[in-house]
């Protein structure tokens, strides 16, 4: 919270009522990096034609900023616009031909310039629930707000945001106790003990006008685990928004397929059987539920769910491949 009203404060100078020249935040994270909000903050915005609107990226998860032609099917952020992954900063964009920013982190800004009056779809190419709106006006209509409202709206969303980030937390760290076996019957029974690890949790937490936005908490809860010789662990992604991955060792060069060796259980969980702390395990990417729409095909279930079996005692450490740089880390600690 406080890393984020230092930003405010340094960033907020005054603007003419006639300027030309606005600013907007792609992301917004806690002081930690474990919460991340994925938000175009303020996500409408109200410029006339012939002004440009700079973002800043306030948050180490990567974010584009991206402006599709009307009709274009959604490419992924690797793919980008058509013929250019990324388009120059300063591109000017009236829905003829695509803008891309190309993934950018904190410190970093893109500009884009809008040369006629429309209503233009902002989105994030790398998250599917961060979009926004951009209503261009003719120089002759009246702004409804001026960059001093804009700011107190991106720090207000942004604190919001921020808080239900910690109650997200929260809520997926008692899922992973509710997910383990009972203390004192796994002591008992120590020989297929099962112990559930929460391998981040997010959710769509705000729908406006303008778009929608959503807060993920990128963090194992439950991160540091103890287990028996013979005890399995869960992990469960849970929310409709991030991938993620466990991975021990090292990190593969494809992150999407699991390792060789991984299983499919009858229930559709991957499990791999870990024998040392030295092997190489990847689960592979767990993937957010598919959400149903109208005129579209049923969704198969996703991959969420993930399970080692730990053979030998010693201390394994995995983290997730996409966002170990955030802290996304954990620690089983296997005893005989």
């Amino acid at each position: 919270m406080k890393t984020w009203l230092w930003i405010v404060a340094l960033l907020v100078v005054p603007v003419s009522a006639h300027a030309t020249e606005w600013r907007a935040f792609a992301g917004v994270q806690s002081e930690d990096k474990g919460r991340q909000v994925l938000a175009f903050l303020p996500n409408e915005f109200w410029v006339h034609a012939g002004d440009h609107i700079t973002w800043q990226f306030l948050t180490d998860e990567i974010h584009t900023v991206s402006f599709l032609t009307p009709g274009q099917i959604r490419p992924t952020y690797v793919a980008g616009c058509p013929g250019t992954v990324t388009t120059p900063d300063g591109s000017s964009f009236a829905g003829a031909s695509c803008v891309n920013s190309g993934t950018l982190i904190a410190g970093q800004n893109y500009t884009v310039s809008f040369p006629a009056p429309g209503n233009y779809r902002l989105v994030c190419l790398v998250h599917a629930n961060m979009t926004a709106t951009i209503h261009v006006l003719s120089p002759s209509e009246t702004l409804p707000h001026d960059q001093a409202f804009y700011d107190r709206e991106a720090e207000r969303e942004a604190a919001q945001l921020l808080a239900d980030g910690a109650r997200l937390q929260a809520r997926g760290t008692a899922a992973a106790m509710r997910g383990s076996d009972d203390e004192e019957d796994a002591q008992h029974d120590h020989g297929g003990a099962m112990s559930a690890v929460t391998a981040g949790i997010s959710e769509v937490v705000s729908t406006t006008g303008g778009g929608s936005h959503s807060v993920t908490v990128m963090r194992f809860m439950h991160e540091t685990i103890v287990v028996h010789v013979g005890d399995t662990v869960e992990w469960t992604n849970f929310g409709p928004v991030v991938q993620h991955t466990v991975t021990f060792g090292s990190e593969p060069a494809d992150p999407a397929p699991p390792s060789a060796g991984v299983i499919v259980d009858p229930d559709g969980a991957r499990h791999a059987f870990i024998n040392s702390p030295n092997d190489n395990v990847h689960s592979g990417y767990l993937t957010p539920e598919r959400q149903e729409r109208p005129g579209l095909a049923q969704q198969p279930s996703a991959q969420i769910r993930f399970r080692a079996t730990f053979t030998q005692p010693g201390t394994y450490n995995y983290i997730c491949t996409l966002h170990d740089e955030l802290g996304m880390v954990g620690k089983v600690v296997v005893h005989p």
